[in-house]
């Protein structure tokens, strides 16, 4: 998003294939003053967020609302299965500690208005890298689910979160143009980076629980002397 409005590129493509954020990407790029009407409307009280969350969402509108309602209600904004609601929350206001309808309101409005210059695919992203691998004037951020390392923190994190990571290596090995690629620290990950002559950068950062942690970025190889 900052790369599209501050105009470092001319357009963005995104992919994903988890049905739920795939809704809420195509109703935030194409229906907006719908989904905005809808969260300024909203209580959010834990009767009124369970029903949304135990709704059947066969429509396109209700998932992605109910996709919205799950990210900002469960704890650590986790939309995989299983993952339960938040109890105390941001100063004790429990479900609703981080449903800021106004802000959320503004920032999809902001979105909507870039929104000929976003495209969203509701597909594998090593499809997408292969299509635009020999473009040079194309930029790639990965940010991959993360069950490389012996943590394994993405199976509760995402609906999908199986990849062949050697693979994803292998292929942005080969791709012509700038990378980017976001993992949890970790000797796997590292190795695989420097088996292909990756340069690997180390930035502090802080978990849902305040816990400091060490994440990776991992770029094309240095071309400095």
């Amino acid at each position: 998003m900052t790369a599209v409005m501050d105009d470092y590129v001319e357009r963005a493509i995104m992919s994903e294939l988890d049905d739920g954020v795939a809704s809420l990407w195509d109703c935030i790029l194409s229906d907006a003053p719908w989904l905005i009407d809808r969260i300024l409307s909203f209580e959010p009280t834990r009767d009124n967020v369970l029903t949304i969350l135990r709704a059947d969402c066969a429509d396109r509108r209700k998932l992605a609302f109910q996709t919205l309602v799950r990210n900002r209600t469960q704890r650590g904004g986790i939309l995989a299965n299983g993952a339960g609601l938040m109890k105390s929350g941001e100063n004790h206001k429990g479900v609703a500690s981080r449903w800021y309808p106004q802000t959320l309101a503004n920032r999809i409005e902001y979105i909507y208005a870039h929104r000929n210059r976003i495209a969203f695919l509701k597909e594998d992203g090593f499809n997408l890298i292969e299509r635009y691998e020999s473009h040079p004037n194309v930029s790639f951020f990965i940010d991959p689910p993360y069950t490389a390392s012996t943590k394994r923190a993405g199976l509760r994190l995402y609906n999908h979160n199986i990849i062949d990571h050697e693979k994803l290596f292998d292929l942005m090995a080969s791709v012509t143009g700038p990378f980017l690629m976001t993992y949890d620290e970790d000797s796997r990950v590292e190795a695989m980076a420097r088996k292909r002559g990756f340069t690997i950068d180390r930035i502090a950062m802080k978990n849902t629980h305040h816990r400091k942690m060490v994440e990776l970025l991992i770029t094309q190889p240095s071309t400095a002397a």
